[in-house]
C-alpha cells in the first residue's frame, strides 16, 4: 500500500553525511504518521473493534510504534484503555542466528496484565524483511500464552521474504534490492542521535541508502 502523496514540509533536512552516502528519504514525519492512522482504522475494521486487541511492539522501533498506534486506536474507541492494550516482546533467545552472533543484550518481555490468551495479538514492528524476526515473535508469543489469532503490522514492508510470512497491515510496501539498506528513524529511539549529536531537529524518517545491509539487518 502507498501511504500517499510527499509533503514536503514534513521530510526531515538531508544532512551532509547522508547527501554524501546517497541517502533518500522516502517517509517523512507527516507521511508516517498518516500511515499508522490508517493502519489502527484498518485494524479496528478487520477486528470489528478494538476492545480485544493486544499491540505488542518488537523492540526497539516496533516499541514507540506500537504505542502510537494504541494512541490511534482510542480515537476510534471512545473509552479504550492505551496502557491495557500495548506491551512489548523480545525475542532474542528465539532468534535462528543466535549461533553467528551469540552475544546479543536480552530485553524484556512486558504483556498488558490482561494478558493474552483468548485477544487478537498484533506484532509490531518497523521494518519487515526476510521474516525471521517474525518467526521468532511467533515462537516466543507461543511460550507465554495462546491468543485468538496473531496479526503482523508493519512500518515498512521492503520484500525479500525467506520465509511465507506476510503482514497484515503495512504503511509502505518499499521494493528494494539487497544491496540496499532501509532505515527507519523516530524521535523516541533515536533523538540523541539525530539531534543531540548532529544539531539537526530530531523527526520521524523512512531512509534507504545504496550502503550494503548489515549482517544484523538480514535477519529481520
Amino acid at each position: 500500500m502507498s501511504s500517499g502523496p510527499a509533503v514536503p514540509s514534513s521530510v526531515p533536512p538531508v544532512t551532509p553525511e547522508d547527501a554524501s552516502a546517497g541517502v533518500t528519504t522516502v517517509l517523512g514525519e507527516t507521511e508516517i504518521a498518516r500511515a499508522l492512522t490508517r493502519i489502527a482504522h484498518e485494524v479496528v475494521e478487520r477486528n470489528k473493534g478494538a476492545h480485544d486487541v493486544v499491540l505488542l511492539g518488537i523492540p526497539t522501533r516496533g516499541v514507540p510504534l506500537a504505542a502510537r498506534l494504541a494512541e490511534r486506536l482510542a480515537t476510534i474507541e471512545p473509552g479504550l484503555d492505551t496502557a491495557s492494550i500495548v506491551g512489548e516482546l523480545d525475542v532474542t533467545m528465539y532468534r535462528d542466528d543466535l549461533h553467528k552472533h551469540p552475544v546479543r543484550t536480552i530485553g524484556a518481555t512486558r504483556l498488558p496484565a490482561s494478558g493474552i490468551d483468548g485477544k487478537v495479538v498484533v506484532l509490531v514492528d518497523d521494518v519487515l524483511f526476510s521474516g525471521r524476526t517474525i518467526r521468532a515473535a511467533l515462537d516466543a508469543i507461543s511460550d507465554i500464552g495462546r491468543p485468538r489469532a496473531v496479526q503482523l503490522a508493519a512500518l515498512v514492508d521492503r520484500g525479500h521474504r525467506e520465509l511465507p510470512i506476510r503482514p497484515d497491515y503495512v504503511g509502505k510496501n518499499l521494493p528494494t534490492s539487497l544491496s540496499e539498506r532501509v532505515s527507519v528513524r523516530l524521535v523516541e529511539t533515536d533523538c540523541p542521535v539525530d539531534g543531540d549529536a548532529t544539531g539537526a531537529p530530531a523527526t520521524d524518517a523512512v531512509l534507504i541508502s545504496q550502503r550494503p545491509t548489515t549482517s544484523s539487518e538480514a535477519t529481520r
